[in-house]
């Protein structure tokens, strides 16, 4: 069940990089993810809290702008791959299989840039144009890493 949630976690990253630390964070900090005693414990404090929902929001606002970045980009591709392995490896820790966790999260990232890239793509497409495929992805990035943390709880 821990692998599965951390490969779901790395999707979420793979779609928007930060949406993952940041419910990973709000789940640790609510009580949901029991990280307490384990190298993770510091992602329930409301300073991670905090600073992972600034770079969320900040990654949704400038995800919209026409300039943003392809996330197949080798450094957009890479950030996404170690923000999937990192709250995949935090899911992990919970029942003391970090290292399934970590690579669960990064082949999930990669499954999510990927996939989540040609969705939108499509999204964009069927629309004409990418400012509502980019909602429908954020809030589907959102929900699900929330229900995902949830899960694990």
């Amino acid at each position: 069940m821990l692998y599965t949630l951390a490969l779901l976690i790395g999707i979420v990253a793979g779609l928007r990089a930060m949406t993952a630390p940041a419910a990973v964070a709000w789940g640790a900090w609510l009580g949901w993810l029991p990280v307490a005693g384990t190298w993770a414990s510091f992602m329930g404090h409301w300073i991670a809290v905090g600073i992972f929902t600034i770079l969320a929001i900040a990654e949704l606002v400038t995800d919209q702008l026409p300039s943003a970045p392809s996330r197949k980009v080798p450094q957009q591709f890479g950030t996404r791959i170690v923000l999937g392995a990192f709250t995949g490896a935090v899911i992990g820790a919970t029942g003391g299989a970090t290292i399934g966790g970590l690579i669960a999260g990064a082949v999930g990232a990669v499954i999510g840039t990927l996939g989540g890239a040609e969705a939108r793509k499509r999204l964009a497409t069927a629309f004409g144009k990418d400012p509502p495929a980019a909602f429908i992805e954020d809030a589907v990035a959102i929900v699900g890493g929330l229900l995902i943390v949830a899960a694990a709880a």
